[in-house]
């Protein structure tokens, strides 16, 4: 059995320009992992906490350098020796060490940058690929991607209230061509807004993020583009969005301030997503409403669950607490999967098991502050859940991960599996 013998971290910067932190982990045999830990802008108030320094004078405060000294003097201890492959053991050493519900002591980005680079150093040393390592031998199940193709709320500063539009090639008969579809899907809406005048500047997550007219413009644009390009609107391409309800929720209301849309409340927020649903070929809601306006996410689900897939992410942050709760008050009916939400690899998988155990979809997401690291996509992979959300067709950080995804497709050969999560 390899064990570890050395764990090391590093202050590097995500695809924001901004701090975070990068692990090596290295093992008895020689082996060596990297992993590096992404960080959200958008996120939830319950959430596990992203330590950062505070130091006004480096980064504007963002620095990680207090997670990177948590890693090397109060984590690397307490795990070298350790046998890699004992994943949640040594998670559960972090969790130990840390205390807090929160991971606010340590950092969840101290403990999540181990936690993976072990998870990655036990399948180098066991020679399998990642996905094959954490999935075992069914682990076969391309992801349909859910790919960004407009930006809008914090993620961009245009008008756009909603913060993402999104592309499913869910008619593809294969992730590479899924990924071929998008991609050409958002060439065509680039010719489209320039014909138009618009901006074809790109926002956090690699979509476009014009000023539209209105929310709605957004869609009517995308149906025109996947038209553009050859596709069928509903049937080979359709359409999610993550409106990110919590960022213009405010005083019991939402505020759609950005598109000068007025104020709406609940009822009328899910009145606006049914009018979208049987105008537009939507597919999927993620966060149509406030992270803690749980009865209103079980009256979007009452309503619509039947037709179109409801998605949690801020309401339920990859917490199993959340999602049991969520589960129970019929809340939604798929969750969002961030690693760096819940802060370690099998904290993630026992939020994932409960989804399957209810019957829920669940889609592996990347987050706004990216790195080049691929985890994401062995780790999508590995849990079969066939939805990943990763960003658009521009922006290396977001393309490392469809790269790697037809690395994985392309190795699986004809065992590979690619389908349709709606079918």
């Amino acid at each position: 059995m390899a064990k570890i013998t050395k764990v090391s971290a590093l202050e590097i910067l995500d695809s924001r320009g901004n701090p975070t932190v990068r692990v090596h982990v290295a093992l008895d045999d020689g082996t060596v992992a990297v992993s590096s830990v992404p960080s959200g802008a958008s996120t939830g108030e319950n959430e596990a906490v992203e330590l950062r320094d505070g130091d006004k004078k480096r980064y504007g405060g963002k620095g990680v350098l207090k997670a990177v000294e948590n890693v090397v003097k109060t984590i690397a201890p307490a795990v070298i020796g350790r046998n890699p492959e004992r994943q949640a053991e040594i998670d559960g050493v972090m969790l130990a060490l840390d205390g807090t519900k929160t991971k606010a002591k340590l950092g969840a980005n101290a403990i999540l940058g181990v936690s993976m680079a072990v998870a990655r150093a036990a399948a180098q040393s066991a020679k399998l690929p990642l996905y094959a390592y954490l999935g075992g031998v069914g682990a076969t199940r391309l992801p349909v991607p859910m790919m960004n193709i407009v930006n809008g709320g914090k993620h961009a500063a245009n008008s756009v209230d909603f913060q993402e539009f999104m592309v499913m090639p869910v008619g593809a008969p294969s992730f590479a061509e899924a990924l071929r579809y998008g991609a050409e899907s958002f060439h065509a809406l680039a010719k489209l807004l320039k014909d138009k005048g618009y901006a074809t500047s790109v926002g956090d997550e690699g979509g476009f993020a014009p000023n539209l007219g209105s929310n709605e413009e957004a869609c009517e644009l995308i149906v025109k583009a996947i038209g553009t390009a050859g596709y069928k609107p509903g049937k080979d391409i359709a359409i999610a969005i993550d409106p990110a309800a919590s960022s213009f929720f405010s005083g019991g209301v939402y505020e759609l301030s950005k598109s000068k849309s007025g104020r709406k409340t609940s009822d009328e927020m899910i009145a606006l997503y049914g009018k979208w649903i049987d105008t537009f070929p939507i597919v999927s809601i993620e966060d149509g409403l406030d992270e803690n306006d749980w009865k209103g996410f079980a009256k979007q689900t009452a309503a619509q669950g039947d037709r179109i897939q409801i998605v949690g992410d801020d309401i339920f942050v990859t917490n199993p607490e959340f999602i049991a709760r969520g589960i129970k008050e019929k809340a939604a009916n798929a969750v969002l999967i961030k690693l760096n939400q819940i802060g370690t690899v099998t904290e993630t998988v026992q939020a994932i098991a409960l989804c399957r155990k209810a019957g829920w979809a669940y889609v592996v997401s990347h987050r706004s502050g990216e790195t080049e690291d691929t985890f994401l996509s062995d780790f999508t992979v590995a849990m079969g859940g066939g939805q990943i959300k990763t960003g658009s067709a521009s922006r290396s950080e977001r393309i490392a991960k469809y790269n790697r995804l037809l690395e994985i497709e392309a190795e699986l050969g004809a065992a590979a599996q690619f389908g349709s999560p709606f079918a």
